[in-house]
């Protein structure tokens, strides 16, 4: 076995179906291009955030900001086993605890900040909260994040300010998909 990370483990079966993690920003548009390229092309959908909540992968709720304190080892714990055999399509804001070998694509995706904005303003996130996500996505930290963790090969960056660009960066995700499943038969 080589030490490359991205190699599935020799007693997991090599994946017929990618596994695709989206990931940006909250108000950058994860999880309706989560949605939509789960749909397009059969991939299980898996929003960690309501997985964290549903199946109690946190340390306790931080009443400032509005969320859980992420379990980092409870999640990777929880979705090892799903993971293995490929066809899962994953949404989460953030990205670098997720082993390697997991994902065959890492999307990220970007918003023009006025975007990200309104877009969590209409969702009622507090004040401080809208803050610190316009901080984190004009200091690039997600994308940052992907790049330290996976190798460049594997990594899109999509801007995702229209329904015009979600709908581009869903037909070039589900064209990976294609590409990728008629390789692996």
């Amino acid at each position: 076995m080589s030490s490359d990370d991205s190699t599935p483990p020799p007693t997991s079966p090599a994946r017929t179906s990618p596994n695709i993690l989206i990931t940006g920003t909250p108000g950058t548009g994860k999880t309706t291009a989560a949605g939509m390229v789960a749909d397009a092309a059969g991939l299980e959908l898996v929003t960690v955030g309501d997985l964290i909540k549903q199946r109690n992968l946190h340390d306790g709720y931080d009443e400032e900001f509005d969320t859980y304190w992420l379990n980092e080892d409870k999640v990777v714990d929880e979705m090892e086993e799903m993971m293995a055999g490929g066809g899962m399509c994953i949404d989460f804001h953030t990205c670098g605890f997720f082993p390697e070998r997991w994902f065959d694509l890492v999307v990220v995706l970007r918003a023009d900040t006025q975007q990200v904005y309104d877009r969590l303003k209409s969702r009622g996130y507090k004040q401080n909260k809208i803050e610190e996500n316009l901080e984190c996505e004009i200091m690039q930290v997600v994308a940052d994040d992907a790049r330290e963790s996976y190798k460049s090969e594997i990594i899109l960056e999509l801007t995702s300010n229209t329904v015009e660009e979600m709908e581009s960066n869903v037909e070039k995700i589900v064209a990976f998909i294609s590409e990728f499943r008629s390789s692996h038969q």
